[in-house]
């Protein structure tokens, strides 16, 4: 069996990991500010089959509601938002770089995963005041991306990869981050940011890749009050597709944190059960 490398190593030279495919980095370049914007985008999602075809299908999932079939990426994007189409196709394309697991890491359990959190997060977002919301394209593209660090993972050590998702299994009650820490120099959570930042993306989204399971880190940071939104909805969803305990506790003064008030805990947690098994049930469908 061979060594295990030095992550804190490879990760210098990150040139080792997947590029960002072309469409992510031609829709993270567009601004949607305009009709020509708004024009490339439907050219580039149009030009991408499967894009185009998860597009069209979340549209008509129960997820959204739509009151008729949907058959085109244009009126889909009339009832998603076009911000959110952005983010949701940028997602998609970066989940593509991996359609086949790597040792026991699978790509579809890391694909449902962020998008039950991507959706979840949105009955959290709601019971914030208006006026500290995010928008709409972060919220989806933190969702969509918060956990890529087990990609890199599999990609730069695959051995420890699947020493890492053993444990998981063996030990379901542990927090994860706890089990990486022990297993591993470099967590998911700093992997993902490194290669968030390899290819450019957001400081905000960076930020939340790196302080979503320690959010209280990212209180001077572009990642706030993100990071906190993903770090509640991992808590408070059902196990979907990864095996990654997170804890189920949120102290009053986190939900302080949002502004949001402790009492409305139960009432956001039944919506945030609900969208997340919406959000698997259209995920497992694009398997």
């Amino acid at each position: 069996m061979n060594a295990p490398i030095d992550l804190r190593q490879a990760i210098r030279n990150l040139n080792s990991l997947p590029a960002l495919p072309v469409i992510a980095q031609k829709l993270m370049a567009l601004k949607l500010d305009s009709e020509e914007g708004e024009k490339q985008m439907m050219l580039l999602i149009s030009q991408d089959p499967m894009i185009s075809a998860k597009i069209i299908g979340l549209a008509n999932s129960p997820l959204l509601g739509a009151s008729r079939h949907i058959s085109a990426v244009k009126d889909a994007a009339m009832l998603l938002g076009l911000n959110r189409v952005k983010s949701v196709a940028t997602g998609i394309a970066v989940m593509s770089l991996v359609n086949k697991p790597i040792g026991r890491f699978d790509p579809q359990e890391l694909w449902l995963h962020n998008m039950a959190v991507a959706f979840a997060m949105l009955p959290v977002v709601r019971a914030m005041p208006a006026r500290k919301r995010p928008q709409d394209d972060q919220i989806f593209l933190a969702g969509i991306l918060h956990d890529i660090g087990y990609l890199a993972l599999a990609h730069l050590d695959t051995q420890r990869s699947d020493d890492l998702h053993t444990r998981f299994v063996i030990e379901p009650d542990r927090l994860a981050i706890e089990v990486e820490r022990e297993l591993l120099e470099v967590t998911h959570d700093v992997l993902g940011a490194e290669l968030a930042k390899h290819w450019n993306l957001p400081d905000d989204i960076v930020a939340v890749l790196r302080y979503h399971h320690t959010p209280e880190l990212a209180e001077a940071t572009e990642g706030q009050p993100l990071a906190r939104i993903v770090n509640i909805t991992e808590k408070l969803l059902p196990q979907l597709g990864l095996h990654e305990y997170v804890g189920n506790y949120i102290a009053p003064e986190e939900w302080a944190a949002l502004d949001i008030d402790s009492d409305q805990a139960d009432e956001i947690a039944e919506q945030v059960v609900e969208q997340a098994n919406q959000a698997a049930q259209f995920a497992s469908s694009f398997s």
